[in-house]
């Protein structure tokens, strides 16, 4: 009777760890009972907020970007300054340049009228990022769902773990294995810089270095709108061709030695990700496939689930 009794409870055991297990899983269907308007919602507030400003689009993939690279996708990077929290968004590779908080907060405040206290920012972020792309012509993707909001932030590593734009291709590629990410991923994700700007001074070194890895014509016209002092914040579109525009031309620039920044460029520069970039300035299909397939890794790094993190009520503060 007691082994009986012992193979029951172990077997319950398993069984309910298991149950555990498969609720600390995203799911795609994670809201469809509790929240099923959740997505259309979303999809409504980013389509307005990319009809009033295109380049939001490219802003929006790059919040989810930076927020997964740091601690994991749990909206760590929503969160403002306080007595008790350094705010991720005064760190180097943020300040100054990441933006489009607001337009998660009132995305998360529709959500809100709807189904309070259900739908996390952290999945709101990564909603947002497979909206703005589709919303530019880039592909779309299923979204995994579930993931709950932090609440602590870390500065530190937002300054140690997100790659920089005078990164060597090495940098990159073991950056970007340290969260789980192949150099193939690492250089389809790359190809969010088909849209969006750059800061001058992110590029300046390069525009003027007379290097044989950029192209003159290209550097003249850069120059234009970037001098060798001052000016610092002006801006210049990643791809000149189409600027608003998710696509492969990113990877044709980079053949004509037209990358903005010297991390793109670098892509293309006679190390192992030329091969890769060549399949996708060929292939449209390839790199669409394998842009939303990285994405959707990208969205799985360390996610807070289960019984972790918060629901915050507003992304930018703990409730």
């Amino acid at each position: 009777m007691t082994s009986s009794n012992n193979s029951f409870v172990a077997i319950f055991s398993l069984l309910l760890l298991s149950t555990m297990q498969c609720h600390a899983q995203l799911s795609s269907t994670f809201y469809d009972r509790t929240c099923p308007n959740a997505l259309t919602t979303i999809r409504t507030s980013i389509r307005q907020a990319i009809s009033r400003e295109r380049r939001m689009a490219a802003s929006l993939i790059r919040l989810h970007f930076h927020d997964c690279f740091v601690q994991g996708c749990d909206a760590s990077l929503l969160l403002d300054e306080t007595p008790t929290i350094v705010s991720e968004k005064t760190a180097l590779p943020n300040l100054g340049s990441v933006r489009g908080f607001g337009i998660i907060e009132d995305a998360k405040r529709e959500v809100e009228k709807t189904c309070p206290g259900i739908v996390s920012c952290a999945d709101i972020l990564a909603v947002a990022a497979r909206d703005a792309s589709t919303l530019v012509g880039g592909p779309s993707w299923t979204v995994k769902l579930g993931r709950r909001d932090s609440t602590t932030a870390s500065h530190t590593l937002a300054e140690t773990d997100l790659p920089g734009p005078f990164d060597p291709l090495s940098r990159l590629i073991s950056g970007f294995a340290n969260k789980g990410l192949s150099t193939r991923d690492m250089v389809a994700l790359s190809g969010s810089h088909s849209i969006g700007q750059a800061q001058c001074f992110l590029f300046r070194d390069r525009i003027y270095s007379n290097g044989t890895d950029i192209d003159a014509g290209f550097a003249s016209t850069r120059r234009r709108q970037c001098p060798q002092e001052d000016q610092n914040g002006n801006l210049a579109p990643l791809d000149l061709v189409t600027p608003n525009q998710l696509d492969n031309n990113y990877f044709k620039n980079l053949r004509q030695r037209k990358g903005l920044l010297q991390s793109d460029q670098v892509l293309m520069s006679g190390g192992s990700t030329d091969d890769i970039v060549l399949e996708y300035s060929n292939s449209p299909r390839a790199f669409a496939s394998d842009f939303a397939a990285a994405m959707i890794k990208m969205g799985d790094i360390s996610p807070l689930t289960g019984q972790n993190g918060i629901i915050r009520t507003v992304c930018g503060a703990i409730n």
